[in-house]
């Protein structure tokens, strides 16, 4: 069984060889990578770094200040549009490629197909964003295949709500955004009567901090209405979305990553989900889902296979490494999913998040190998990787519409500074990195390797921290240790959140001796990460020490 390990990557600025962008440029000026970048090179060493699916942000054709009018394509209005390049969440076709990605943009489907067939020859799996709440504010299709209406095509826009309506309108009201609706336009931007906001606000007025570049979709939810479900006969806007679903279930797309899943009705997934196994049984939805109380909702009624364990395991880690939470409460985390945590995602980084390295969070990429070592090792369960976090990418530069917010910007023509050296015109070698860059990969690739080892997919798990409490030989507030136990391997695992680099003396009951089939006494020992060897005593009445560096793990086999 191999572990599900997702690396998000943005293909606009991953093969982007410009490396002095300017802030809010152009795409002349500042470059984008193309779908072409991704060599068999590229994705072998991808794979290689333990990596089973790579998650192509940004596929779908979506608003952008750049004119492919010659394409065929129309021009977006761009008061209307979130930076220069605009947002990938912002989709304008369902069924087609972001022309930005193709060498040729009048190629950029067959460009897109030789991706398919690339990646899946390098032996990974394409998850492909699938944005079901909201749509561009100009949404048109000119890629739909034939005998499909658009959306809002045969809407009535005098009726607020409509079962059978595809978006949410304000009668006899005009769009007037809290905002100049101009841009570099000579005209504002028009639109009557006004259409709901992606973010569910149902006014003509939505504000900077909406997200008023989207309209939301119906589902057949009167929201305004006392929220009313009208589900029979099944919504118009089900049907077009089973479809785009199916349509990229055929081109070999092996999973969807489903945005903000939660703002769609359960029964709309339950439905559909259900319908694009059927025809395609190997395909994978993953959720955006922030609401606990919904986890399992999520799991067993609508049929995703893997949620966003965002407010869980995400926050929890990002408070030990920031030395705002003890190590100890990553225990309460786990087991508040227990029953269901081979359903859930751990990541430390995302397009949503700050970089690891940022200044906003550890300011080194070094500081997140313990975080990385516990959602890699403590669960079979999947987990993610964000493009560059391997090589402790920082996300400080004013790009243009994000401005300095340590992340990585999704609205502008920028570069990603670290991928772009590792990447070197197409190379991909790591000796075009700085060492510590390098280092920091490979500590990656070692963690990520044990993470498919059995002991750590399928085998038992079991957490030390609750007879370490008050243990003076480790500090529960920086370290967190447990053990996994498969076949004839047994590991001890010693995560340090700290700048202190010495030994760790572990307290380790006789329940975990007899639960993992240990003989007490003294073994050979090794640390996998280092390559360190010694002897680990081990007993229920002495303390199994341990050495470990500064905000590291030492993963100890025995």
């Amino acid at each position: 069984m191999e572990k599900i390990v997702i690396y998000q990557v943005l293909p606009r600025l991953f093969g982007n060889r410009v490396s002095d962008p300017v802030p809010n440029g152009s795409r002349e000026r500042n470059g984008c990578g193309l779908m072409r970048d991704f060599t068999m090179l590229a994705l072998r060493k991808i794979r290689a770094l333990g990596v089973s699916h790579i998650w192509f942000t940004g596929l779908l054709e979506h608003a952008t200040q750049t004119d492919y009018s010659d394409c065929g394509i129309e021009r977006d209005h761009s008061a209307m549009v979130k930076g220069r390049a605009g947002s990938p969440y912002a989709v304008k076709d369902y069924y087609d490629i972001d022309p930005d990605l193709a060498a040729n943009p009048r190629r950029r489907m067959a460009e897109f197909e030789a991706l398919v067939d690339r990646t899946h020859r390098a032996g990974l799996k394409i998850v492909m964003d699938f944005v079901p709440n909201h749509v561009a504010r100009h949404y048109v299709s000119d890629a739909r295949p034939e005998g499909v209406r658009d959306f809002g095509q045969d809407d009535n826009s005098a009726q607020a709500f409509c079962p059978q309506n595809n978006f949410y309108y304000i009668p006899g009201q005009r769009l007037a955004c809290r905002f100049d609706m101009t841009g570099v336009e000579k005209v504002p931007y028009c639109e009557m009567p006004a259409k709901a906001t992606g973010n569910d606000c149902f006014s003509a007025q939505p504000g900077r901090d909406d997200w008023y570049e989207t309209v939301k979709l119906n589902y057949g939810i009167d929201y305004c209405g006392g929220g009313i479900r009208h589900f029979n006969p099944v919504p118009d806007t089900w049907h077009k979305m089973l479809h785009i679903l199916l349509y990229w279930a055929g081109k070999g797309v092996d999973a969807f990553r489903c945005d903000m899943a939660e703002m769609v009705p359960v029964e709309f997934w339950s439905w559909a989900i259900g319908q694009v196994k059927e025809k395609h049984p190997g395909v994978m939805f993953i959720a955006e889902v922030y609401n606990p109380s919904l986890y399992r909702e999520y799991i067993y009624r609508a049929g995703f296979d893997i949620l966003y364990d965002k407010v869980g395991l995400y926050d929890c880690l990002r408070g030990v490494v920031r030395m705002e939470r003890s190590a100890s409460d990553i225990t309460q985390c786990w087991q508040q999913v227990d029953d269901i945590r081979s359903h859930m995602l751990y990541f430390l980084e995302n397009h949503d998040e700050q970089r690891l390295a940022s200044d906003f969070f550890a300011g080194s990429g070094r500081k997140g190998v313990a975080a990385l070592a516990v959602a890699a090792l403590m669960g079979g369960n999947p987990m993610m990787l964000y493009f560059g976090q391997e090589l402790g990418e920082r996300g400080m530069e004013r790009e243009g519409f994000s401005g300095m917010d340590g992340r990585t910007t999704i609205f502008d023509y920028w570069r990603v500074p670290s991928v772009q050296e590792w990447f070197g015109g197409g190379k991909c070698c790591s000796r075009h990195i700085n060492a510590e860059a390098a280092r920091l990969r490979e500590q990656y690739r070692k963690i990520l390797a044990l993470a498919n080892a059995e002991p750590f997919v399928s085998g038992k798990f079991y957490d030390l921290m609750y007879v370490n409490t008050d243990n003076p030989h480790l500090d529960h507030q920086r370290v967190f240790a447990f053990m996994r136990a498969a076949g004839d391997e047994r590991y001890l695992v010693v995560c340090n959140f700290s700048d202190r680099e010495g030994d760790v003396g572990v307290n380790i009951p006789q329940h975990a001796l007899d639960f993992l089939g240990i003989d007490e006494g003294s073994h050979p020992a090794r640390d996998v990460l280092s390559g360190r060897r010694f002897t680990l005593a081990l007993s229920a009445r002495r303390q199994a020490v341990v050495r470990v560096g500064a905000w590291s793990a030492a993963v100890t086999k025995f």
